[in-house]
Formats: structure tokens, C-alpha cells, sequence
């Protein structure tokens, strides 16, 4: 079966706000006030929560020691506060659909730990879609480790040769690489077009376009 596996933060749904939003209620509770910008930070936030903390605390001059002790906070703030100000990227609840329909197996990819991705995709209605989800806790590894991916594969019911990755960063360059499939990156992130530097097979630019980018990979 041809199966399509999608990274969720910055690709499905633009989380940065709601992610820095929960960096900053940590940076808040040191006295440091927000450290990061929901709107020129995005590219950080979708790089996770860790990089998040560090790049806050390093524009304040501390070192990394309170990245690890308040990333359990950073988690639980988000957590209560998952789908505040996220959204859908246009057209992808139709893409899904469609491709639903042309009879391919969807999963998810993502290094967001697996309960709040769920939690994500059950409010985002999109729990129906998916006949996968590997989150960052899953394995004992995670992206750009080719093995989550080849078990997001797997549990959606595909085969290696026949899949792909749809993406937004490195990271996902360097999984499609290291498991051999073809990735399509967004443009509609935070780099743009300039996400075209890490050659990937394709670039998605709408949502719209998407059936035919994935048939054209995955004839």
C-alpha cells in the first residue's frame, strides 16, 4: 500500500504560538519575562521544546542548567494549553481526505512526545485520518533516526519502497534520507522557499497541491 507519513508541528499545524507560549510561562516564573517571539521565533519552536528553553536562557545570559529542570514544565504548560491559538495549515484536512480516498495509508511522524500529539490530533479532528502515530517517546530513538519513521510505516500498514515523508525542516531531510524515501518540504513555514536549500524531492507550497505532488512520487 503507498503510505504518506507526516511530521505534525510546522507541516499538519502551525503549534509555534502555543509552543512558545509555553516557553515563555517558563521564563516568566525565573522573573525573565517573554524571551521569545511567537512570530520570529516560530522556526525555533518547531525545533522543540529543549531548543526553545536554551535559545530563551542564552539571549538572558544563563547558562543551560535550567533547560533540563523546567522542561517538564515547559511540557506540562503546553499541555494544558495545546490548542489555544494552533491551527490547521489551509487545505489540509481536504488533502487528507483526498488522499484517504485514492486509497493511501496516512500516518504520523513527529518528535512531539506521543500523548500530547494525540492529544493534538483529537482536537484538531484529525484522529480519524491516521492509521499511525510515532511521537518522540515512542522508540527509544527518534528523528532523524530512520526507525520511527519505518515504524510510522509499518503500523499504517505500507511498505518502505512504496512511502513518503511530508516535512518542514532538516530534520525530516536527514529522516528521508537515512530511511531512502522522498520528502516534500512546506514553504508555508517559517524559512519559506528557502527551504528549497536542502534539496528535497519535491516542495509543497498549498495543500491543494498535494494528491498530485504524492502521485507523481508514489505512482
Amino acid at each position: 500500500m503507498r503510505t504518506v507519513i507526516f511530521d505534525l508541528d510546522g507541516t499538519l499545524a502551525d503549534t509555534s504560538a502555543d509552543l512558545i507560549g509555553a516557553a515563555n510561562a517558563c521564563f516568566r516564573a525565573r522573573g525573565l519575562g517573554d524571551l521569545l517571539d511567537p512570530v520570529a521565533d516560530a522556526l525555533i519552536a518547531f525545533h522543540g521544546g529543549r531548543a526553545m528553553l536554551r535559545a530563551g536562557y542564552a539571549r538572558a545570559g544563563h547558562g543551560a542548567e535550567e533547560v533540563e529542570a523546567d522542561f517538564p514544565r515547559l511540557l506540562a504548560h503546553y499541555a494544558d494549553n495545546i490548542d489555544t491559538h494552533t491551527t490547521l495549515y489551509p487545505g489540509a484536512r481536504r488533502a487528507l481526505a483526498t488522499l484517504a480516498e485514492a486509497g493511501f495509508a496516512l500516518g504520523i511522524c513527529t518528535n512531539k512526545p506521543e500523548g500530547l500529539a494525540r492529544e493534538l490530533i483529537f482536537r484538531l479532528g484529525l484522529a480519524d485520518h491516521f492509521a499511525a502515530l510515532i511521537g518522540a517517546d515512542t522508540l527509544p530513538v527518534r528523528k532523524p533516526d530512520p526507525a520511527p519513521y519505518l515504524a510510522a510505516v509499518t503500523a499504517a500498514g505500507g511498505v518502505l519502497a512504496r512511502s513518503m515523508l511530508v516535512g518542514d525542516t532538516q530534520t525530516d531531510r536527514d529522516t528521508a534520507r537515512a530511511a531512502g524515501v522522498p520528502v516534500a518540504l512546506v514553504t508555508f513555514g517559517p524559512e519559506g522557499r528557502g527551504i528549497a536549500r536542502l534539496s528535497p524531492e519535491a516542495l509543497l507550497d498549498h495543500y491543494d497541491a498535494l494528491p498530485g505532488l504524492v502521485h507523481g512520487l508514489l505512482p
